[in-house]
């Protein structure tokens, strides 16, 4: 007896479509599973047989193969236990089943029969529609990421036995769908708020510009001045999600499991701020079958490193292609996968190992040697994809003790999408720009030109302060966002002269 089930497998952020072959024969009883399965594939074999028997049907006393195909895609995870569980139903007992070849079918298996969660439903539902499946079955867990999918009728069990009841007809379930506007609707409803920071007015205009232009920031700054405070409230001034967006990133937590199961779609920006003892795979992800790291979780979203001098270098370093390519391509023997991984930096530091360098309230104890030391963590490579350095100074009694609210994210948010629009319509016909960012040489100079003022100021800048030559374009950068920002068409004088602020690890101060 033979049969053919249909399931699917996640490569990467996306999903594969997997036939599941099961055959059975009059020999010597026993229970086969090839394909590339790995440890987790392998090991159903227990929890399908058990699942079988403690929920009432007879599991054949015969040669069993089952065969994973394609066979040269490697096979992981537990969400193989019920496809094989039917298949083996569909040789073995009397039953007929319906819609097996118009239907998807994923799940894993307790030992009582009952359905557990599986990753990646999203990826899968997607790649089921865009296959011509009309029908997909999942654990009722998993259900609610799927039925984002329009088009494909997305089924939630709890059971083997409500798995076989529906595909007899003895039993009718209802498709979940659910309504997109209605998840939309609580779009960017961030409990952290701008207006809850209290004076740092300085620092909350360099994150409103690195918001606006997609720029990186890092902020240097005592223990205690508010720059935790103040990244986390980052994601509540970027421009709402758009619903591209948020399949994308729903897609890489669905796929890793870290979506929660009451969640059908992420519609908040991502906020990541992984450890500084985080290792290099972690961080950009890896492993013997790859999974995303932080960098991909952060996608679409904001990756905040506390403490950015205590991050291991190596770690630190390969953060340098994702800044640069949006992306993360992890290499193995067998196979080559790429994650998405476009998001903003957002970094903090002491300004010296002990802290207070530059606290008036507070005595350094370090050396100049121990301070160079202490900068010389962070590489140049590194320092050159971070747009804006701002000084984050202590907060006074007086701005602490105030009871005037400060302006809200929303308002600030404002402005933001108005200064995003205005590259959209500048970058139109460029491909893989979509901010001021992303501007390379050729762009810098046709859309950041100066005036003979604007240039005189920057040329006196490089030269009294001791700007380095890769400060040049970033601070070109920078003021075209500052002008967007203020509906100006040309840069002027007092978007250079802002601009020349935020570049605060390169001036001489800290080079000496």
């Amino acid at each position: 007896m033979f049969s053919k089930v249909y399931a699917s497998a996640t490569y990467g952020i996306d999903a594969v479509i997997i036939g599941v072959e099961t055959n059975s024969e009059k020999q010597i009883p026993g229970f086969t599973i090839v394909g590339l399965p790995d440890s987790a594939v392998k090991e159903s074999r227990e929890r399908v047989s058990a699942a079988i028997k403690n929920s009432g049907y007879q599991f054949p006393l015969r040669k069993i193969t089952v065969n994973l195909a394609p066979a040269d895609i490697k096979k992981e995870g537990s969400s193989f236990d019920l496809p094989i569980a039917i298949g083996i139903l569909a040789t073995g007992e009397n039953l007929n089943f319906e819609y097996l070849d118009s239907t998807i079918i994923l799940g894993e298996l307790s030992l009582d029969g009952t359905l557990r969660r599986i990753k990646g439903a999203l990826s899968i539902a997607a790649e089921a529609k865009r296959k011509g499946f009309s029908k997909i079955i999942l654990p009722v867990d998993s259900v609610r990421e799927a039925s984002i999918v329009d088009g494909i009728e997305v089924y939630g069990m709890k059971s083997l036995n409500e798995v076989v009841s529906f595909l007899t007809g003895k039993q009718n379930f209802d498709p979940v769908f659910t309504d997109k506007e209605e998840i939309f609707a609580g779009v960017n409803t961030y409990h952290l708020d701008f207006s809850d920071v209290k004076g740092q007015e300085n620092v909350k205009r360099a994150l409103e510009i690195a918001a606006a232009g997609g720029h990186n920031i890092l902020m240097i700054g005592p223990p205690g001045s508010g720059k935790t405070m103040l990244a986390k409230r980052m994601p509540s001034i970027l421009p709402p999600l758009t619903f591209e967006e948020a399949l994308e990133t729903t897609k890489i937590h669905s796929v890793a499991g870290i979506l929660p199961k009451d969640k059908a779609l992420i519609t908040e920006r991502p906020f990541r701020s992984p450890h500084h003892t985080v290792s290099d795979a972690a961080l950009i992800g890896g492993g013997t079958f790859p999974r995303p790291g932080e960098v991909s979780f952060a996608h679409h979203g904001v990756l905040f490193l506390d403490e950015l001098p205590e991050f291991k270098k190596n770690v630190l370093e390969v953060l340098r292609q994702p800044l640069e390519d949006y992306k993360v391509t992890i290499s193995r023997s067998k196979m080559s996968l790429e994650f998405p991984a476009n998001f903003m930096l957002a970094a903090a530091m002491n300004p010296c190992p002990c802290g207070y360098y530059t606290d008036p309230a507070h005595e350094c104890t370090c050396t100049v040697g121990m301070i160079q030391k202490y900068m010389s963590k962070i590489s140049g490579p590194l320092l050159d994809r971070i747009d804006i350095h701002v000084e984050v100074p202590a907060v006074k009694y007086k701005e602490l003790s105030s009871q005037a609210k400060g302006e809200t994210s929303a308002e600030i948010r404002k402005r933001v999408v108005a200064a995003r629009k205005i590259q959209q319509l500048r970058f139109a016909n460029e491909k893989h720009i979509f901010n001021n960012a992303d501007m390379g040489t050729k762009e810098v100079r046709e859309y950041c030109k100066l005036d003979q003022s604007g240039a005189e100021l920057l040329k006196m800048a490089m030269t009294k302060l001791g700007l380095s030559a890769r400060a040049y374009d970033r601070i070109l950068k920078v003021s075209r966002t500052i002008a967007d920002l203020e509906g100006e068409e040309n840069i002027l004088p007092q978007h250079v002269s802002e601009a020349i602020q935020y570049r605060s690890l390169d001036r001489e101060l800290w080079n000496h």
